[in-house]
């Protein structure tokens, strides 16, 4: 007897992918020395005489006879940095909110005339009808 065999295609050939475990970076620190609470000076040895820090540079105004004291390099570039970053920031938003502001303002206005409208009907419907009434009043 004649059994049927299937023809299977051949199985595909997949590369083999190697996976190396990530390797952590451990961190490093440089340990720190703390002197003992009882330390003191050797004997032998002086002690070092301590400098006094300059002054800080100043600034003398020569009509008012006042000297201003100039501030550190850093603590101008800081200041300038915020002032820069805060114009620019305040400029661009409001190029952009510009739009946006006068569209809201007229949708408000638009909103705000027509409840004026309503209002206005209201009350001359009130009026009238109040008017019609007393006209009843006196007719009879």
């Amino acid at each position: 007897m004649d059994i049927p065999k299937a023809k299977l295609p051949k199985a595909l050939d997949i590369p083999q992918i190697y996976f190396r475990p990530p390797t952590p970076d451990v961190p490093a620190y440089k340990p720190m020395i703390i002197p003992p609470a009882d330390l003191e000076r050797p004997e032998d040895t002086e002690a070092e005489e301590t400098s006094e820090e300059p002054e800080a540079p100043t600034l003398k105004i020569p009509v008012l006879d006042i000297q201003m004291p100039i501030p550190e390099t850093a603590v101008v570039v800081t200041a300038v940095t915020t002032a820069v970053i805060a114009v620019a920031t305040t400029t661009i938003t409001q190029s952009l909110f510009e739009p946006i502001k006068k569209k809201v303002q007229k949708q408000l206005q638009s909103k705000v005339n027509k409840w004026k409208e309503n209002q206005k009907k209201k009350k001359d419907l009130l009026t009238e009808s109040k008017e019609q009434e007393e006209n009843l009043k006196k007719n009879k």
